[in-house]
């Protein structure tokens, strides 16, 4: 019981602290609708959180941007015009009228721009009936591009939301494949709370967005990011598979104890040997790495450089507040846009006591540049960074050898090397 009674104290010591007791109501009118005020941030948010997947062929002659003189718009899909799936699962009270959704915002700006817009559903999200895919395959014959907006519903994600297949929901694979082949050039939004296998896709469309779940400015926020209104800066916080047997599947794996072998007998580095890391029928590592995200530019990192080669592993144990390393990268736009880049540093440790990850992810930063200006980025890497837990449960800091890789994903081959010393 006294431990029950101190657990309770906690969360009334909170309450008083807060003054919940002093005032137990809250006055004025509860807020469940859309705050004028708020929508920017709002369209903010959304727009920092799209991950632009894949953007082919080279930046200078991508399909994305669209170019704002695009006359012949289709936008296909059951997510394109879905208010109520925007606002994605665990969002509370909703009014999904406060939703602005794609097509409604591609509408207004085809209405502005003289430009011709069609809208084809298509299918059901979970859909298997293709009585729409004639509209669909219609609208993006007449187009100059298609606008594919596919993925789950947004109760497909959270609690008790698990799936065994991660392909697109129902039969929006066909949907794809069949406005694909009307040779238009597609643009791919998809719309999801966790990684799906887009396989198919990366080899047959030439651009591929993941948007998530956007909220009540989903639309404009889509929108400006297409048209390159709105450069994207999102980083993926899961890799995303290329088949769902590579589940499960992250960047800070630990070491296998055997090498990796290329699945594809064409591969420069190929030899035959069956007891390597491998598949037998796809490649070892994802199709969009933890960290993955391009931009409507592009950026050059430096070499990495550190402040030294060797530190004491029982002097930093023993002061474990102080950074010894400075880890340092100059990164450039060398792109046409001004654009921001998330600079990501890992870790890898070698020789340590206790086996640890291939590489982890130890700091970020996030820099705008225009085109042609560089900066400077540094990370500090010290205790925290650097230490590690033992067999034992314990936060420690041993001779090994160090990797220090600093670039735009995990797969960053950018390193820098020093030792920790007794």
């Amino acid at each position: 019981m006294s431990v029950v009674d101190e657990a309770v104290r906690r969360v009334l010591r909170v309450k008083f602290a807060l003054g919940l007791f002093d005032h137990p109501f809250t006055e004025g009118q509860e807020v469940t609708g859309a705050v004028a005020e708020h929508r920017p941030l709002a369209r903010q948010a959304a727009e920092e959180s799209f991950v632009l997947l894949q953007n082919n062929p080279a930046p200078e002659v991508a399909l994305l941007p669209l170019a704002k003189t695009t006359k012949k718009i289709a936008l296909i899909g059951p997510l394109a015009d879905d208010a109520n799936d925007m606002v994605g699962a665990w969002s509370g009270a909703n009014n999904f009228g406060d939703v602005r959704t794609l097509r409604a915002t591609m509408a207004e700006r085809a209405q502005q721009s003289g430009a011709t817009f069609t809208y084809a559903k298509g299918t059901e999200i979970p859909g298997t009936s293709d009585s729409g895919f004639a509209a669909a395959v219609a609208a993006a014959q007449s187009s100059d591009v298609a606008i594919l907006a596919l993925g789950e519903s947004s109760d497909m994600s959270g609690e008790a939301a698990s799936r065994a297949f991660l392909g697109l929901p129902g039969n929006q694979q066909q949907l794809l494949e069949a406005v694909v082949s009307t040779g238009k050039p597609v643009v791919l939004l998809i719309f999801s709370g966790r990684p799906l296998v887009l396989d198919w896709a990366a080899q047959h469309v030439s651009a591929i967005m993941e948007v998530w779940f956007a909220g009540v400015e989903a639309g404009p926020a889509i929108a400006d990011t297409l048209f390159g209104d709105v450069v994207p800066s999102g980083k993926l916080t899961m890799s995303f598979p290329r088949a769902v047997g590579q589940e499960p599947l992250y960047y800070n794996q630990l070491p296998t104890g055997r090498p990796i072998q290329h699945a594809d007998p064409a591969h420069p580095g190929y030899i035959e040997q069956k007891f390597v890391s491998r598949y037998l029928d796809v490649p070892n590592d994802a199709l969009f790495p933890f960290g993955h995200g391009l931009s409507y530019s592009t950026f050059g990192y430096s070499s990495v450089s550190l402040s030294t080669q060797s530190i004491s592993s029982a002097s930093l144990m023993h002061d474990q507040k102080s950074q010894p390393i400075v880890a340092t990268v100059t990164v450039t736009n060398t792109g046409k846009r001004r654009a921001t880049e998330i600079v990501q540093c890992y870790v890898n440790i070698r020789g340590a006591s206790t086996e640890q990850p291939v590489r982890n992810l130890k700091g970020f930063a996030r820099i705008t540049l225009d085109p042609g200006q560089a900066q400077t980025v540094k990370f500090p890497l010290g205790f925290n960074e650097l230490s590690f837990y033992n067999a034992k449960a314990q936060q420690v800091l041993e001779p090994a050898d160090y990797a220090v890789y600093i670039g735009g994903s995990s797969t960053a081959t950018n390193a820098a090397h020093f030792t920790t010393t007794p």
